[in-house]
């Protein structure tokens, strides 16, 4: 087809003319500049690396290797570790925004490619932002518990993700470590003859993510739940002052006390308790945190029977495990472990009573599993069965 001089003088010519220039005039800012980029990039390393650290641990927690054993102590130790992993990124978020606006005419530039090396560099790029951009916003439906919106399992799919992100932000910063050592020990660019100043920028990337902080952080610190208006989950609110993720309803569990039966089944012998046989059992109390994967906290005292002494029952020593078996007919979460350290703490409850009162549905009745430094959804609620390994 022969073009003519009026095609190419038409909206396509001018569309060619200006893609070829690269981005449009209005995404230019003479705030950008190598020493902003590094600085951003700095921060956002730094978000990152918090992000995956205490990431990494809750996974590990939740999907427990059996050569490893975690501490009980500090009991809210998964507490301090989830609410920052979802602090760091929620407040990050702004910071993101403001990093992808700064290198926003590079990811764009033509030619796409311009030789092999230019193209993997790309490509790498690509996945990192990519990956990035998965991890936040996967984690904003998380916090929010709209899983509707992921077709997959989350936590895999974010811990997958994550070693993407962290993979290719190492390797984005070994390629440009030069220009990143040069532009942060470098003086700054001259100050723009008008617009937005580099402080002016820096102060609202700091003050939107104080705001974010602040409006979300209530959900793990009490005192701050009635600041944070964008928190699905005030720590004050729910059955017996505390929150709940899954209700009895939900989980098609309905018993009642004179049906009731604890089946604990150990090396030496296997036990069937009603609640009022593990009434009479010695009855011990803990102050001990439900702290879940979205990032919400909240303390509860709790009275029942220590696993340790319903292991000493059966047959059991100081080396056994636990496996905890709810009611529930069906949940990815409906088993769960003690290994020998957990089951040995004296912390460690079968818990009937909460704030002195018996346990309510949502919250587990008859019966539920509460532990130190455990994620929520390993709380087992509604406990109908307990194995004890030899």
């Amino acid at each position: 087809m022969v073009r003519t001089p009026a095609l190419r003088a038409g909206p396509v010519g001018r569309a060619r003319a200006a893609l070829s220039k690269g981005p449009v005039p209005r995404f230019t800012s003479a705030l950008r500049s190598p020493w902003l980029v590094s600085r951003l990039g700095l921060w956002l390393a730094l978000a990152i690396g918090v992000c995956f650290a205490t990431g990494l641990y809750s996974h590990a927690l939740q999907h427990p290797a059996w050569w490893f054993t975690f501490p009980t102590r500090p009991v809210s130790l998964y507490r301090v570790t989830q609410g920052v992993h979802v602090a760091t990124g929620l407040a990050a978020i702004p910071l993101l925004a403001a990093k992808l606006w700064s290198v926003y005419p590079r990811l764009f530039a033509l030619p796409p490619v311009r030789d092999a090396a230019h193209a993997l560099e790309r490509a790498g790029i690509a996945a990192l932002v990519a990956g990035t951009l998965f991890e936040f916003v996967t984690g904003v439906l998380n916090v929010a518990r709209v899983y509707g919106l992921m077709p997959f399992y989350f936590p895999a799919a974010h811990y997958r993700a994550a070693w993407l992100v962290v993979g290719g932000l190492l390797l984005h910063v070994a390629v440009k470590l030069p220009l990143i050592r040069a532009a942060l020990t470098g003086p700054p660019p001259a100050p723009a003859p008008d617009g937005v100043s580099r402080r002016a920028l820096f102060g609202f990337v700091g003050a939107a993510g104080i705001a974010v902080t602040a409006a979300t952080l209530g959900q793990t610190l009490r005192p701050l739940a009635g600041l944070s208006v964008l928190a699905p989950r005030d720590p004050r609110i729910g059955p017996q002052g505390l929150p709940v993720n899954r209700t009895a309803a939900a989980a098609g569990v309905r018993t009642t006390a004179e049906e009731y039966r604890l089946e604990v089944a150990g090396p030496a012998r296997t036990l069937r308790l009603s609640l009022a046989d593990l009434a009479a059992l010695p009855q011990h109390t803990a102050t001990l945190p439900i702290a879940c994967v979205e990032g919400w906290s909240a303390n509860g005292v709790w009275s029942g029977v220590r696993v340790t002494d319903l292991v000493r029952a059966v047959g059991g020593t100081r080396d056994s495990g636990v496996t905890v078996e709810s009611l529930q007919r069906a949940g990815r979460y409906r088993v769960s472990t003690l290994d020998s350290a957990q089951a040995a703490d004296p912390l460690a409850l079968l818990a009937l009573r909460l704030g002195g009162e018996p346990l309510h549905p949502d919250h587990g009745y008859p019966l539920r599993l509460i532990a130190p430094n455990r994620p929520g959804v390993l709380q087992t609620k509604w406990v109908g069965r307990i194995e004890v390994s030899a």
